[in-house]
């Protein structure tokens, strides 16, 4: 946990929040209402834990106005409290600051460029022609490719591979084992053999754009897979060759997205998600957890597959029923036939 301590009207004033409450008392860290001592800061974002508001010993809580009375220490009140979480969990962040400088045992070729300014860490390796901008991070043992272009201000966690023809736009943060610019799954069969086809466009990605650890981002066939600004993917996240995703696009855990779909702007895909290739999917698309796309989403909403988890019995009885539909179907169609008749 960090030192640093800041007073509540420092915290206030970079939030933009409404302080009620004893301005000089100090800050040095965040957690949630049960588990907060006094000298931290919480907050109360959901409902659900409203609860614990009387109990805590937080020294201030973030959260709106509609629930301020009830709260018995320094409150800070703000419409998003989550979002002023969000703003203050990075005051308090213990990640190591990375150093500016090539490490010794890093492999930079000499038609590689990186700025004074950035950081690139034990046995990394910068490929000819691969450009990292100021104030960059790679990582220990990641792997810039030919060509590619890490942005200004990105991260790149350990062991991060970009292939060759990536560009990784500004401030973006990439976790461990992320592989950006892998062959795309494209194969021509002849006579039941299968024959690579080579995938010879690459993959560009956005500004302020996150990538979980172990997601895979397929380069392109023929043209780049392109993932917009401000796009966050989570762990095993897997994007198939010449997908585009929207700005503002969210996917949680293990969300598999086939070849040459376009995913538009501001959506959210809950996890395990899957949609088939080709397909086109709206801006404003959420996709609840382990929903199957086989189709293209013309609308904005929220869309839904599969079955929720129940009594194993009461599931093998219904999943008996549910190959049933089709005869029960048309058993019905030949009734209402016969009443109208």
């Amino acid at each position: 946990m960090s030192q640093q301590h800041y007073t509540l009207r420092d915290i206030a004033e970079a939030l933009g929040a409404e302080l009620r409450g004893d301005d000089t008392v100090r800050i040095g860290g965040v957690a949630t209402l049960q588990s907060a001592q006094p000298g931290q800061i919480s907050f109360l974002a959901n409902p659900r834990y409203a609860g614990y508001l009387q109990e805590t010993r937080a020294s201030a809580v973030i959260l709106s106005s509609d629930v301020a009375e009830a709260s018995p220490t320094n409150v800070l009140l703000l419409d998003n409290p989550y979002l002023g979480y969000a703003q203050l969990s990075h005051w308090f962040d213990p990640l190591p600051v990375a150093e500016p400088g090539i490490h010794p045992s890093a492999v930079v070729d000499e038609g590689a460029e990186v700025a004074d300014s950035a950081s690139i860490g034990p046995q990394a390796v910068i490929a000819a022609g691969a450009v990292v901008g100021d104030q960059a991070i790679v990582g220990p043992g990641s792997v810039v490719g030919e060509r590619s272009v890490v942005g200004q201000g990105t991260r790149l966690q350990a062991r991060v591979t970009l292939y060759h023809d990536v560009v990784i736009g500004r401030r973006c943060l990439l976790e461990s084992g992320a592989v950006i610019g892998s062959n795309g799954f494209g194969f021509a069969n002849e006579k039941g053999v299968w024959h690579r086809i080579a995938q010879i466009a690459g993959v560009v990605i956005g500004d302020d754009v996150e990538v979980g650890a172990n997601t895979t981002i397929d380069r392109g066939a023929l043209e780049p897979t392109r993932i917009g600004d401000g796009v966050k993917l989570d762990n095993l996240v897997q994007i198939g060759h010449n997908v585009q995703v929207g700005d503002h696009t969210a996917m949680a855990a293990m969300v598999g997205i086939a070849g040459s779909t376009v995913i538009g702007r501001h959506c959210v895909f809950g996890g395990a998600t899957g949609v088939s290739g080709h397909l086109t999917i709206a801006d404003g698309v959420q996709l609840t957890g382990m929903t199957m796309v086989t189709h293209s989403i013309r609308k904005p909403g929220v869309y839904s597959s599969g079955l929720a988890a129940d009594e194993n019995r009461k599931w093998q009885k219904n999943a008996v029923r549910f190959r049933q539909l089709d005869k029960l179907a048309r058993r019905l169609r030949d009734l209402e036939k016969k009443l109208l008749d």
